[in-house]
């Protein structure tokens, strides 16, 4: 097992495919919505077992003491296995050592459990994605 960043075109195709999958597939978006133009300033996080991609993340600076973690996404077949948490580790163990505070994310409404768990408290209830599914600002100080 391992944590890094994609480096291929096809270990960029099998990340952008997961983010498609789990996070824009169950909610009839298109291919493509699983994309935002600050992919290319992001910090890019993948966990590979056996040359699969079996969780991501994104970590992106909100502020200049705050980390925002965003599409963190577990392939359905590897969930439960902790994977959520080695990216999630890996994001703030970055995060940490450029210096951040903190750490934020707008959890999915289904998701704020597992953040709770590993530390985050939720602040507010902030957006509807797609018009659907409520998101809620967490934090978590180092």
């Amino acid at each position: 097992m391992e944590i890094r960043s994609p480096e291929t075109d096809e270990e960029w195709d099998m990340y952008y495919d997961l983010r498609y999958r789990i996070l824009r597939e169950p909610l009839d978006q298109p291919r493509g919505s699983e994309r935002n133009e600050l992919d290319a300033i992001g910090v890019h996080f993948a966990l590979f077992e056996n040359d699969r991609i079996c969780a991501i993340a994104r970590l992106d600076q909100a502020d200049e003491i705050t980390g925002q973690v965003r599409f963190v996404a577990v392939d359905d077949i590897y969930r439960g296995k902790g994977y959520g948490r080695l990216i999630m580790d890996a994001c703030e163990n970055a995060s940490q050592e450029r210096g951040d505070l903190k750490m934020m994310l707008q959890a999915r409404d289904y998701a704020v459990d597992f953040y709770e768990h590993i530390g985050y408290t939720l602040k507010e209830e902030t957006h509807l994605l797609f018009g659907v599914l409520q998101h809620f600002k967490m934090e978590k100080n180092y």
